[in-house]
């Protein structure tokens, strides 16, 4: 059995290099996926350069982009089967020397987890975000570990995240909790924080325009999220994972008019957040 590496990876030029050069590359007993998906940028050509003469390494150049979408194709397309553990990261965080060991460690020694969590090591609120996740649980979706038996059963079951979900954390945390059942089955320590396991994300600048940008996006997904996260609560305490929708836009039509933005600049993000949830909805009907 192997450990296999997932690196997800949209519009990463300036990032890639950084993220590859902190994994341990050189290493055959590890199978690195650089899933490059609905990129216009050079990441493909720079994940490329980095994987020259590795075979273990391998760039795949996914047309169509969307990080839920991708998950599904690596899990259910991609993976061989015999793998130890999965480790789901993305393509600007670079990890902590170590972390790979150390998270397929984690699972080995709690058989009855269904997945582990990497520790932002950098950020204003990594200390908050750190215990948070040791007293709730929870997974980032820069750095976390999943164990065979919980990919096997996620397979086996044809589980699939809905294809235009942003956060494939949150409900991938979701179904580690409940062990692919409905919130009521949910356990806290299904999940394992970590310690030995750490991520950095490019820090924001105030004087960077680039961070601007960046913010402005996540800002942006972040709202999406939230009512995105709304539906899927409702579906995963009613029905469990074998409810949700292929696309979280077919359910947008009965959930939208229950929806209404917080106060604040948060609901500036809000409206915006829910006129884009209603132009998807005309183009689906088109």
């Amino acid at each position: 059995m192997t450990v296999t590496v997932g690196i997800f990876a949209h519009q990463e030029e300036r990032r890639i290099g950084l993220c590859l050069g902190s994994l341990p590359l050189d290493r055959d007993d590890m199978r690195f996926h650089i899933l490059v998906n609905g990129t216009t940028d050079a990441t493909a050509e720079r994940a490329r350069a980095c994987a020259a003469g590795r075979a273990h390494v391998i760039v795949h150049n996914i047309a169509q982009g969307g990080k839920s979408r991708t998950w599904n194709h690596f899990v259910h397309d991609l993976l061989a089967g015999d793998e130890q553990a999965v480790i789901f990261m993305d393509g600007d965080a670079e990890i902590a020397h170590g972390s790979i060991d150390a998270l397929v460690a984690d699972l080995a020694s709690h058989p009855q987890a269904n997945a582990a969590a990497g520790m932002p090591v950098n950020g204003r609120q990594a200390r908050i975000y750190r215990r948070n996740l040791k007293v709730e649980g929870g997974l980032f979706g820069d750095l976390y570990a999943l164990p065979r038996h919980f990919l096997a059963a996620i397979r086996e079951r044809g589980l699939r995240l809905p294809d235009d979900l942003i956060g494939d954390d949150g409900l991938v945390a979701a179904w580690a909790h409940t062990d692919l059942h409905r919130d009521a089955n949910w356990a806290a320590e299904r999940i394992v924080a970590c310690e030995g396991a750490g991520f950095r994300c490019e820090p924001v600048s105030l004087f960077s325009p680039a961070s601007w940008h960046m913010q402005y996006r996540r800002m942006h997904n972040y709202s999406v999220r939230h009512f995105q996260n709304r539906i899927v609560s409702d579906i995963m305490e009613r029905e469990g994972p074998e409810g949700l929708p292929r696309r979280m836009t077919d359910l947008y039509g009965k959930w939208l008019p229950r929806f209404r933005p917080r106060g604040g600049l948060t609901g500036w993000f809000d409206r915006k957040a829910l006129d884009r949830m209603r132009r998807q909805i005309d183009a689906a009907r088109r």
